[in-house]
């Protein structure tokens, strides 16, 4: 707590599904100045919006989760959008900082920075190892940079930034819109709605970091998924991402990534059966073998972030699992 005694931290993407849980985290620890800027009132792809946000911010220690991502289908749309707007707002905020002589600058990377076929468990000495998944490579690419920026500024101007790798995330507060939601609240959603009778209507869900879900023929209630179901998947509750994003904050100090994980992985197809369990959907699923997989494998080794600031994941897959479907039932609006 003595870390954050009378520190300024500006939280980019802090009123989001991440940022959320990070700025509650920052507050336990009696941070009792953070800003959380709206992005209506700062675009942070434009020069000028962060200028403006470190005037009026004055941060000591810069955690920038704001991005823009999207899954297969909007990665495939918007490649160039992804990897420009991700760029810039990185490079920008980083670089401003810079000037500003801030303290600290927490930079959050991405899974999809790692290259396609990375050995499992995805160790850091294997970022640069290979090109990334294709669908995502623009995205991870763009993120990845921000690496780069990081360890060539604390070579040249000894520019205390670090880079973190967290893992596909989940939990309650997630985005469950249909057309952007990720895999795991995308399956969710559609099967309560199935369960409950909201829809009549076979939905697809595709199994990237980002998915979306989107209507197809009317039907008895189904769900299709995209791909073969052999893909595998690490995921890690928010609220412990969070938690790893502070402690690195509090006491990481050096150049090289870091994996932020729970150290597992699970098909896609066993994901699908233990939604369908804990949700008690009992209707057909089925796997449009048309559609990509995305990366085969994902899994990380979490060995530093234990080994250089004490985290590990606390929340059991099904436990979170049922949090995040408690959290939806409770919160859902039915049509």
């Amino acid at each position: 707590m003595d870390f954050w005694k009378d520190k300024r931290v500006l939280v980019t993407g802090g009123a989001g599904f991440l940022g959320s849980f990070v700025v509650e985290k920052l507050k336990k620890r009696s941070c009792d100045n953070i800003f959380i800027p709206k992005s209506r009132d700062y675009d942070l792809v434009q020069m000028e919006a962060v200028q403006k946000l470190y005037r009026d911010a004055k941060p000591d220690v810069v955690i920038h989760l704001a991005a823009r991502v999207g899954g297969i289908g909007a990665n495939r749309v918007n490649p160039g959008k992804f990897f420009y707007e991700n760029l810039m707002m990185g490079v920008q905020l980083m670089e401003i900082g810079r000037q500003k002589g801030i303290e600290k600058f927490v930079a959050i990377g991405t899974i999809c920075a790692y290259p396609k076929f990375t050995p499992i468990p995805f160790r850091e000495e294997d970022l640069w190892s290979g090109y990334p998944e294709e669908t995502n490579a623009p995205y991870g690419l763009a993120k990845k940079m921000l690496l780069v920026q990081a360890q060539a500024y604390r070579q040249q101007y000894g520019f205390n930034a670090i880079y973190l790798l967290p893992v596909n995330l989940y939990g309650p507060g997630d985005n469950f819109n249909p057309e952007s939601s990720h895999v795991i609240p995308a399956l969710i959603k559609k099967c309560i709605d199935a369960k409950t009778g909201v829809c009549s209507k076979k939905y697809e869900v595709s199994n990237n970091a980002a998915d979306s879900v989107v209507p197809t023929t009317d039907s008895p209630p189904a769900v299709v998924v995209w791909g073969t179901g052999t893909a595998s998947r690490e995921f890690l509750y928010v609220e412990d991402c969070a938690e790893a994003i502070v402690l690195a904050a509090e006491k990481y100090n050096k150049p090289d990534p870091v994996n932020i994980g729970a150290g597992f992985e699970i098909s896609i197809k066993d994901l699908v059966a233990l939604i369908a369990r804990l949700t008690g959907f009992q209707g057909a699923i089925t796997w449009d073998t048309s559609k990509p997989d995305g990366q085969p494998r994902r899994m990380l080794d979490i060995s530093k972030a234990e080994r250089e600031f004490g985290f590990k994941a606390k929340t059991k897959f099904e436990q979170g699992l049922k949090k995040t479907i408690e959290w939806y039932v409770s919160t859902r609006q039915p049509r």
